[in-house]
């Protein structure tokens, strides 16, 4: 998938998310107050958030697209994980937010205090809409983030999951408050408070992690090291860094080779490196190999370990670049 296409994808799926959530949260806020809905109104509150954090993530998601510039040579790929970061902390905010409100409700009815005496069916038929609309959003907009391995976009789907799991604590709750049970409304409401706070606490996690610039480090040094046992001429593998910029990698490589070839056969090998580490490991966008004698002569497999070390070594240095 080209970059243009990964683009034009992560955009449609980002705004086909926000349309929907604009129409889902006017009508569940406007149904969760004219029907008496605690939950719904919750599950309204969480929509309206969306909106905001959808339009957040799509500013950021146009601005992740600009091409690189002298300020930034890999491009502006980690803006995504920025936007994954935001919708987190909106998603954490707004949960703290639904979970106190609906145990102040909760307490109110257990002393006496509340006259909530359940909502309309009209709540219950929004909840199952809703229910509806966000199990297609789900599966259309994981599908688009596995695709573009987009952070951004896989944080929304979460959150369009977390929607499932949320409007059907409050249809339950919904239903159960018609028949008797006003109680289970509003505790309804605190339960989807929980479950947005999960979420938000996991898209945090995973945004911090590419943030902070962590990779699979010891299955992608497995996987390198066995693609370059199979090119001729490197007899080791000693040094394997990965650094993540959105969705792609960059890769630095240090190769031990026979002392004795010529600079312009050392370079073939690494062009032949290069070459290899691009057609098989996906979203590599930029390969440095560095090269030297090897330094031990009984290993004449690249294969014999993955490698630990994480220094770098110098003297002969090939430099391809990919992301043109």
């Amino acid at each position: 998938m080209d970059s243009k296409q990964r683009e034009r994808k992560s955009i449609l799926a980002v705004n086909l998310g926000l349309a929907a959530n604009i129409f889902l949260a006017a009508l569940k806020t406007t149904i969760g107050i004219w029907g008496h809905s605690p939950a719904l109104l919750a599950d309204g509150i969480n929509s309206t958030s969306d909106v905001a954090y959808g339009i957040v993530v799509s500013v950021f998601m146009r601005k992740a697209s600009k091409p690189a510039d002298t300020e930034h040579p890999y491009g502006h790929s980690q803006l995504e994980s920025i936007a994954a970061l935001v919708v987190g902390s909106f998603i954490i905010t707004t949960a703290v937010a639904i979970f106190w409100n609906a145990v102040n409700n909760v307490y109110d009815l257990l002393v006496g205090q509340g006259d909530f005496g359940g909502a309309t069916v009209g709540a219950l038929w929004a909840a199952l809409l809703t229910l509806v609309l966000k199990i297609g959003l789900t599966i259309f907009t994981q599908r688009i983030g596995r695709q573009t391995r987009n952070v951004a976009v896989l944080a929304l789907a979460y959150d369009h999951r977390n929607d499932v799991f949320s409007v059907s604590a409050a249809a339950i709750g919904i239903f159960l408050g018609r028949m008797g049970y006003p109680w289970v409304d509003p505790l309804a409401g605190a339960l989807v408070a929980m479950v947005i706070l999960h979420t938000g606490i996991e898209i945090l996690r995973e945004s911090t992690a590419d943030l902070m610039d962590t990779v699979p480090g010891r299955s992608l040094a497995q996987q390198i090291t066995e693609l370059l046992s199979t090119v001729p001429g490197v007899k080791q593998v000693e040094e394997i860094h990965a650094h993540r910029f959105g969705p792609y990698l960059v890769v630095n490589v240090t190769i031990g080779v026979d002392g004795s070839l010529s600079v312009a056969a050392g370079d073939e090998i690494a062009s032949q490196v290069e070459h290899t580490l691009y057609q098989r490991i996906e979203f590599l966008r930029r390969v440095y190999v560095h090269y030297h004698p090897a330094s031990t002569p009984q290993a004449d497999s690249a294969g014999d370990a993955v490698p630990e070390t994480i220094t770098f070594t110098q003297p002969g240095k090939h430099v391809l670049d990919w992301s043109k």
